[in-house]
């Protein structure tokens, strides 16, 4: 075959360098063709409005059951017409029970993975048009229909010719064009009407759109999703519960991607999950548990998670798929997060309100003396529940309304982050409806400070510990009583890398401290100390103490102790 390298998935040569959205380059081009946007702008009105029409007209005549799920089937039925931004769109709200009724909520849903395939002979042009061979040069089987379609693709079943299973991502035809033109009408309308509606963003409409289409444009290149999927494996290899799959470069382009195929159950088959004989609590647990992980130690965190992306193996291991939609945290707001987590568990209000300061939530200028009570208010009522009663969306949904009484603003990323949280608790109680994303959120965050694997971490966890220059000997008791809850939290390596950081010249401010703690109000703080004791002394035996001290003290030279006792004396 003699076939040139181009883009098979867009019919027009105006986008084919237009890896990356540009919404300046967009509107440069539409704005010399308002034809080819007038008329979809035209359609996008008329379904919309007939629509809004039907919903308006039941409400008033027809408010039975049966008409507002007709109302809700008609909304996906607009949006899988009206294509893949759209559906996009669809997928998003699926996700937002706080913003959806539970009668549409059921229909967009449907949006994630039950959607109408393209052409088949059009799939496989474009796979060969891609690779540049033929469909039998690159796969020795593929199924003559796809096994799946999604909002930018559909996925076939194959087999390579040196035996390895796969799964073949086609990108959908023309998707570039689509996907510019519906962007450039919903930024034009962002910017003209944004204003207009009622919504406290603490921004402009138009940089929500321009997220999303940055979103967009790194999904539709398949490269990047490979990138990004070798990425998160880098990330979890050592992890034996965590399953990425494979990706086959050679079978591969921007428009193709060959994936190992991973056998297993959706999270939402409750009941092949227990029929296989996998707990379905265990897999949640792996589920929330590499969230964090991604969040709170990698920053590299899968910002789709919805049922159609996630698994449960056969050997009950929890399997991530699609890693077109990715995001990076920078260090600092790593930290801020698991300090956040750790002022909420502590109910330090004035603390959280500082840390979403630093994250983005409030500006720094803004009075947060007003705001103070009304978090204490909204939060401390779910903090005050008991773990077993307590649940993420019951804090989103009450901190919702904060945003229209007080200056918050949701950052981009936080919108990502908020998001794949609420699907994933969402996803886990489908598993387990008694599960509880704080009994192994409160833990591993614990963990994470104490352990103080980072300079930011311990300088977090210092943060924590002392409050108006006093040692908070309640708090330290609270985290220690809550990471050994996890049954992954070993105290004798944390002890140790304690004693190490308290021998070490960075850990000078904490033994200073620590002997003013200890003396300080004219007393020595024994009970405190005893309370503590009695936390840990049954994991702690005099040889393992003798043990972790000597380690401790193998990690310095003799000068490096020896200039280290004599000013803790002298401090004291």
């Amino acid at each position: 075959m003699n076939r040139q390298k181009q883009d098979p998935s867009d019919s027009s040569s105006d986008f084919q360098q237009l890896k990356r959205y540009n919404p300046t380059a967009i509107a440069n081009y539409y704005s010399l063709r308002p034809w080819e946007v007038i008329w979809r702008a035209i359609n996008i009105i008329w379904s919309f409005g007939w629509f809004l029409i039907h919903l308006q007209w039941d409400q008033w005549f027809n408010p039975d059951q049966n008409n507002k799920q007709k109302c809700a089937t008609e909304l996906r039925q607009i949006l899988t017409r009206l294509g893949p931004t759209f559906i996009k769109v669809g997928q998003a709200l699926s996700t937002r029970p706080d913003l959806i009724r539970p009668d549409f909520l059921g229909e967009l849903i449907k949006l994630q993975d039950q959607l109408p395939p393209f052409n088949n002979d059009t799939a496989f042009s474009i796979i060969e048009q891609s690779l540049n061979c033929s469909i039998d040069e690159a796969y020795r089987e593929i199924s003559p229909h796809p096994v799946a379609a999604a909002s930018l693709g559909q996925v076939y079943r194959a087999l390579l010719h040196t035996g390895e299973e796969v799964a073949v991502k086609v990108q959908r035809p023309n998707l570039r064009p689509t996907l510019t033109r519906d962007l450039f009408l919903m930024r034009w309308a962002a910017c003209q009407f944004g204003k207009l509606l009622p919504l406290n963003l603490g921004h402009d409409l138009t940089l929500i759109v321009d997220e999303f289409g940055v979103k967009l444009f790194e999904e539709i290149d398949y490269i990047n999703e490979g990138r990004n999927a070798e990425k998160f494996a880098a990330n979890f290899r050592d992890d034996k519960e965590v399953k990425v799959p494979e990706i086959y470069w050679q079978y591969s382009s921007n428009f193709v991607l060959t994936l190992e195929w991973i056998n297993g159950y959706k999270l939402t088959d409750t009941d092949k999950i227990k029929a296989a004989g996998i707990d379905p609590y265990t897999i949640v647990k792996i589920g929330v548990t590499s969230g964090l992980k991604q969040l709170l130690e990698y920053g590299f965190f899968h910002a789709d998670p919805h049922p159609g992306n996630l698994f449960a193996t056969l050997d009950g291991r929890m399997a991530y798929i699609d890693f077109g939609m990715m995001d990076q945290l920078e260090e600092d707001t790593k930290e801020t997060i698991a300090s956040s987590v750790v002022q909420l568990i502590n109910q330090d209000y004035n603390a959280l309100t500082d840390d979403f300061v630093k994250l983005g939530f409030l500006t720094p200028d803004i009075d947060i003396s007003p705001i103070i009570p009304a978090l204490e208010k909204v939060l401390g009522n779910a903090i005050g529940q008991s773990v077993g009663t307590f649940n993420f969306k019951t804090i989103t949904d009450d901190f919702s309304e904060l945003m229209y009484e007080y200056p918050f603003r949701v950052p981009a990323k936080f919108a990502l982050i908020i998001r794949s949280l609420i699907t994933q608790e969402g996803l886990a109680l489908s598993l387990d409806p008694d599960f509880k994303i704080v009994e192994v959120a409160y833990p591993y965050v614990a963990r994470r400070l104490l352990t103080g694997e980072s300079p930011q971490l311990r300088k977090r966890l210092l943060e924590v510990l002392f409050k108006d220059g006093k040692f908070q000997w309640q708090r330290l008791e609270n985290m220690i009583a809550i990471a050994r809850s996890d049954q992954q939290f070993d105290l004798l390596p944390t002890a140790q890398l304690g004693l190490q950081y308290l021998l070490s010249d960075e850990g000078r401010y904490l033994r200073r401290q620590l002997l003013l703690a200890l003396t300080e109000d004219d007393r020595l703080h024994t009970e405190e100390v005893q309370r503590i004791w009695a936390l840990i002394s049954d994991e702690f035996k005099p040889q393992q103490l003798i043990n972790v001290a000597i380690n401790a003290f193998r990690e310095f030279s003799t000068a490096g102790v020896a200039a280290i006792i004599p000013n803790t004396v002298k401090m004291s």
